[in-house]
């Protein structure tokens, strides 16, 4: 079955002032068809009833939900998928747990990464950092544009095609070049999120994405 992966992944965050609802909602009435729900602040009965409130939401504008880390959650509602950010993680017991039919992502910070998840199950993984994040922290090399016009070269003289999603520090003038290695999408957060009006940012990702 093939699965639909959206080629613009927006991102909700933890922030002071605006809850993981009210995001979803922004970037629902934006145009989003691709979310993914990630909390880090909270247990996971509060993050359901963020998710119970979100996927309303989803549901009523036919927006695919992932949510990131807890699989333990996609059992107790309309979630299509899960995202793992722990490259460690056996990704092929994930899949075994969750099933065929739900989605499964996986993040990566190299080629021999992408390669593993893609033997276990990966229908996308999430490669980079493209270049300095404060939204996931992290000491990894950047990518830059080279390192995806690097990657997708090595993978394609394999055969593997699985979508390649790029992530981490990515701006809206960063977009059509990062299309042009021939990468699926692209994964944004704290751009949308933190901008002056989020919903204009979205937008403009949307239609420099699409």
């Amino acid at each position: 079955m093939k699965k639909f992966i959206g080629r613009f992944h927006y991102l909700t965050q933890d922030l002071a002032k605006r809850t993981h609802a009210s995001q979803a909602r922004m970037a629902c009435e934006a145009g989003a068809n691709w979310i993914q729900y990630r909390c880090f602040s909270k247990a996971d009965y509060e993050m359901m009833k963020d998710l119970n409130e979100i996927i309303a939401i989803c549901d009523d504008w036919g927006t695919t939900l992932i949510v990131t880390k807890h699989y333990n959650l996609l059992q107790y509602g309309d979630i299509q998928g899960v995202h793992i950010e722990d490259e460690g993680i056996d990704l092929q017991w994930v899949r075994n747990l969750i099933g065929k039919d739900k989605t499964l992502g996986a993040s990566a910070s190299s080629v021999e990464q992408i390669i593993w998840h893609q033997k276990n199950g990966a229908d996308y993984v999430g490669c980079g950092p493209f270049a300095h994040t404060d939204t996931k922290p992290n000491k990894l090399a950047h990518w830059g544009l080279q390192g995806y016009k690097n990657a997708i070269a090595q993978l394609h003289e394999m055969e593997i095609h699985t979508p390649l999603i790029a992530a981490g520090g990515i701006g809206l003038n960063d977009v059509e070049a990062l299309l042009q290695t021939g990468i699926y999408g692209v994964a944004v957060s704290a751009a949308v999120n933190k901008a002056l009006e989020p919903k204009q940012a979205f937008k403009d990702f949307y239609r420099a994405i699409y």
